[in-house]
């Protein structure tokens, strides 16, 4: 008889956005996967998702949708690199970890980025993997939108788009609006998301848009949970 095949057990870095989300599909496809929780670094003072600028509500809808444990990483602002990783150290070597024995990671093609994660990783023994990694952006975005990722650009760099972009919709017509040289996914910084609905979630989170602000040199589109109708 066929020994079977070892079950690996993973955390994955959750950023509220569509490239975990998608990340997070394509590991439950995959059965010898156990994704056993998700991480997502929180900015203490203003209780949003780091960057991406997501209400901690929602972070927390989320994780409900994907029926899955949430750690989060609590960081001040501002941030050191050293507290930074004092920070996750201290979280990954938490008892909440469990078996996990990898962090997956939603990167696609910056190799120090890949690199620097790696070398964080190890100091607690802990693999890394990258489900959507080296995949032609273009196509990883057309893909998303067609299995049904819904997201929200949360927050966008306003050196390479402009201050419209932010509350877009993530689908074909932002795809074809982006300016020359910007990643479709955003790779480079150049836009955040919040997803909302997708195959990465068991239920849709129902949200409305609210005010576009200017702060730290980003511009962020608040995303509020829906009120619910009389």
């Amino acid at each position: 008889m066929e020994k079977a095949s070892k079950t690996n057990k993973v955390l994955l870095s959750w950023s509220s956005g569509k490239d975990s989300a998608w990340a997070l599909h394509l590991l439950r496809e995959n059965p010898r996967i156990e994704v056993t929780g998700l991480v997502t670094t929180v900015n203490e003072e203003y209780q949003r998702v780091a960057m991406h600028g997501v209400r901690r509500e929602l972070l927390h809808a989320q994780a409900r949708s994907a029926r899955l444990p949430l750690l989060e990483v609590a960081i001040p602002s501002p941030c050191t690199n050293d507290e930074y990783e004092a920070r996750w150290l201290a979280v990954m070597s938490a008892p909440e970890v469990g078996e996990a024995t990898t962090v997956a990671f939603g990167d696609l093609f910056l190799e120090d980025i890949r690199d620097y994660r790696e070398r964080l990783m190890s100091k607690v023994s802990l693999g890394t993997m990258y489900p959507v990694w080296g995949r032609d952006t273009r196509e990883l975005a057309e893909e998303m939108i067609d299995a049904g990722t819904r997201a929200i650009l949360t927050c966008i760099d306003p050196k390479v788009l402009p201050r419209e972009f932010a509350g877009r919709s993530f689908d074909y017509e932002l795809l074809r609006d982006l300016p020359e040289g910007v990643d479709p996914c955003g790779e480079n910084g150049e836009f955040h998301t919040f997803v909302h609905s997708g195959p990465a979630l068991h239920e849709d989170i129902e949200v409305e848009r609210g005010q576009t602000i200017e702060r730290g040199g980003f511009v962020f589109t608040e995303v509020l949970p829906q009120e619910p109708t009389a």
